[in-house]
């Protein structure tokens, strides 16, 4: 068994989400163990009777790195060599799962796979983007959005057609299938971050010597909530963690995010001539 999983919680709809999600799970060939990390304020017992389901009670709100964490560092001990980090609103089938096992396999330099992920419509979600600049940030938190339209289309690669592989120095933490050595060599989620960025921190460190890939051959259903955009405590959490991102990386003088902005870019250009040949 290759493939670990892990699924971070607090206050979830365990019937009606998160337990439909594990019975899929376990139907992964590959699966070795599912680890529940839950950060709610209380636990959730029928759980703990699943013999393949290992349950992590914080009884405290860890935030989603330093929780992913807990089960990383098992996989890490346990020399498992994929990890799975994914939401619990993500809906899918266990044979798409196992595809990407096996695909990962085949290709010894992705350090990181996001699949195809789509809205409950059925309308794609743009989640491959560039590195967030601190205008990216501001623009898309108050300005209009009719006025930053083809800013904020660039900067989620929109024109790319979401129908090829990419290599994207930025994945959504939604649902990121790593290869534990690369997690390993570029360094666990960072802790000092809560609840936002650790995604973006952690690709774009894979992201220097691995393939961070966008693979559209499977596709999976992420029912986005959006907290940062609904409530005030979560917006503010966002800016706080914005802010030591830009901090640990450059505000404006960023010569790593430029290079690998302009190499995506340049990337997409390439792929868009080749099919017009």
């Amino acid at each position: 068994m290759i493939l670990n999983i892990s699924i971070v919680t607090y206050k979830p709809n365990w019937e009606g989400e998160v337990l439909p999600l594990l019975k899929e799970l376990e139907q992964i060939p590959s699966l070795r163990r599912i680890y529940v990390v839950d950060n709610s304020p209380e636990s959730y017992t029928p759980i703990e009777a699943d013999p393949k389901v290992i349950y992590i009670f914080n009884n405290c709100n860890l935030g989603y790195g330093r929780a992913h964490n807990i089960a990383i560092r098992e996989s890490v001990f346990e020399n498992v060599p994929f990890h799975l980090v994914m939401n619990s609103d993500i809906q899918l089938k266990a044979a798409d799962v196992e595809h990407l096992v096996q695909y990962m396999l085949t290709q010894p330099m992705v350090g990181s796979l996001m699949p195809h992920v789509v809205y409950p419509s059925g309308n794609t979600q743009p989640l491959c983007k560039q590195l967030p600049t601190p205008f990216d940030v501001f623009a898309r938190r108050f300005l209009p959005a009719k006025w930053i339209k083809s800013h904020n289309d660039k900067y989620e690669l929109r024109h790319s057609g979401y129908d090829r592989p990419m290599n994207v120095p930025y994945l959504s933490g939604c649902f990121m299938f790593l290869r534990t050595r690369a997690v390993l060599e570029a360094g666990l989620f960072d802790e000092r971050y809560f609840m936002y960025v650790e995604d973006v921190d952690l690709n774009r460190r894979l992201h220097r010597d691995w393939i961070t890939l966008y693979y559209p051959a499977v596709t999976i259903t992420h029912n986005h909530a959006r907290l940062s955009y609904r409530t005030i405590k979560m917006l503010w959490a966002h800016i706080v963690n914005m802010c030591r991102y830009f901090n640990k990386y450059g505000w404006f003088y960023d010569p790593e995010r430029r290079k690998f902005n302009k190499q995506i870019l340049a990337g997409i250009e390439e792929q868009r001539k080749r099919s017009k040949e």
